[in-house]
């Protein structure tokens, strides 16, 4: 822990962008010196002179695999990945080996990560047919929230037990966090898939079987629910216009009991891509349509959805080589996430702060997040320095996921993250990391 001044950088903070000198004390941002005149002497000096300084990125949906599935990832790898990518804070998923659907099996994964994350941490529990009263023992204050699957994904963790389903939604002390498709769309399309290619059909198939219907029945049924029950919701990955009907934009978001997000890689693919990158790009929901694509976006930029999260699920390359029914579906994607939001503020899809609104703000305001996605006086300085005039291309040499590939491949970008601070320590420093200091639990106001 150190006391470093960053200096000449524009920073991105509450809607604009402005100089200033921000300056680190231990963990703390100590001051925001809007005209760059205070001493820096006992300082470290940063000079950003051509970048943007950024809170460091809030991923809220995230699998990393561990425990039970480390030949695909672990904690170590994929926060290594994370700060690489300026991501700073996590909150991870419960569809591991064994399902941390019991506070047992969670309790485990915190002690995982204090040992081995890079970025800051807190679990979903997960929801099934028989655990409700591991849910209403669930603590607030550490967990970031109840990941209940009312579609089947990676894991087996289906949902489908209606009375459940009313009990969660009417008693869950926590955030309820929700994957929705609906399973009997998806298995009637599939079956309507298999007459019509046989058992191997081309990946392009898979927004038909998990189709816009599939998912706007099940969002729809759980917001219905959210609404009987005034419960606090959030959809996880929206994929199509019609989904996005279901949300507000007409409060803030301190006001929202619903809520939802859209996923860096249905911001960016669409179903056209299925053609060169067959599985590498087959995750759940499905990747769809340029108009869906379109839409996702402007929901976004009007406040209709409310965050940017990456799902990443890194599965091996071996695995992602099968034919379409024996691929799995997952894509890496938090090392190259705020690269690809980078490069369509660079297009003009988004302003730089409606991203960081998104990706920063929205997510610690949304789950209660003490002190963190902010540059703020008081706050973590969790941090991130861009570079937006730097290149740099994606290749096997610096892809950092353990599974060792990326859909990104060959794709240059055109910015760079050169510094990520954790709690006021350089993790990451133009490809170098600093290890000594490892992440801390995510802390919530309940």
């Amino acid at each position: 822990m150190s006391k470093i001044a960053i200096k000449n950088a524009t920073v991105v903070n509450e809607g604009k962008s402005f100089q200033a000198t921000v300056f680190i004390c231990h963990d703390i941002i100590e001051k925001i010196d809007l005209l760059q005149s205070c001493p820096t002497e006992g300082y470290a000096i940063i000079d950003a002179t051509g970048k943007y300084l950024l809170p460091g990125i809030i991923d809220n949906h995230v699998h990393f695999r561990e425990p039970g599935l480390i030949q695909k990832a672990d904690f170590t790898t994929e926060s290594r990945a994370a700060v690489a990518g300026g991501v700073t804070s996590i909150m991870e998923m419960p569809n591991t080996v064994p399902q941390a659907t019991t506070l047992s099996v969670l309790n485990e994964k915190f002690s995982m990560a204090s040992q081995k994350s890079l970025c800051n941490y807190s679990f979903y529990l997960g929801a099934t047919n028989n655990n409700l009263s591991e849910i209403l023992q669930a603590d607030p204050h550490k967990i970031c929230g109840i990941k209940v699957f009312m579609g089947s994904s990676t894991g087996n963790m289906l949902v489908d037990n209606h009375t459940m389903l009313e009990m969660i939604f009417r008693e869950s002390p926590l955030l309820i966090v929700t994957h929705c498709e609906d399973e009997t769309s998806i298995q009637n399309n599939t079956q309507k898939i298999i007459s019509q290619y046989g058992n191997h059909p081309p990946f392009s198939v898979h927004p038909l079987i998990r189709d816009e219907e599939a998912c706007y029945r099940s969002s729809s049924k759980a917001v219905d629910l959210a609404e009987k029950y005034s419960s606090r919701l959030h959809i996880a990955h929206l994929t199509t216009a019609r989904e996005t009907t279901l949300f507000r934009n007409d409060i803030p978001l301190k006001e929202k009991k619903i809520t939802s997000e859209a996923c860096v890689q249905h911001l960016w693919f669409c179903d056209e891509d299925y053609e060169q990158l067959k599985g590498k790009i087959k995750c759940n929901p499905a990747i769809k349509s340029k108009n869906d694509r379109e839409m996702l976006r402007k929901a976004l930029n009007n406040n209709t959805l409310d965050l940017i999260a990456t799902d990443h699920a890194p599965h091996t390359l071996s695995e992602k080589m099968n034919p379409y029914f024996q691929c799995p579906s997952g894509i890496p994607m938090i090392q190259h996430s705020l690269q690809a939001m980078m490069e369509l503020v660079k297009q003009g899809v988004f302003s730089i702060e409606t991203l960081v609104q998104k990706m920063c703000h929205n997510p610690a305001i949304l789950f209660h997040i003490e002190k963190r996605g902010f540059i703020k006086e008081g706050n973590y300085s969790d941090l991130v320095l861009v570079d937006p005039n730097l290149p740099e291309t994606v290749s096997q040499k610096n892809i950092l996921y353990k599974c060792g590939w990326s859909p990104f491949e060959d794709y240059t970008f055109s910015s760079t993250i050169t510094h990520t601070f954790v709690n006021g320590n350089l993790v990451w420093h133009h490809g170098v990391f600093d290890e000594s200091h490892l992440g801390r639990p995510l802390e919530f106001m309940a």
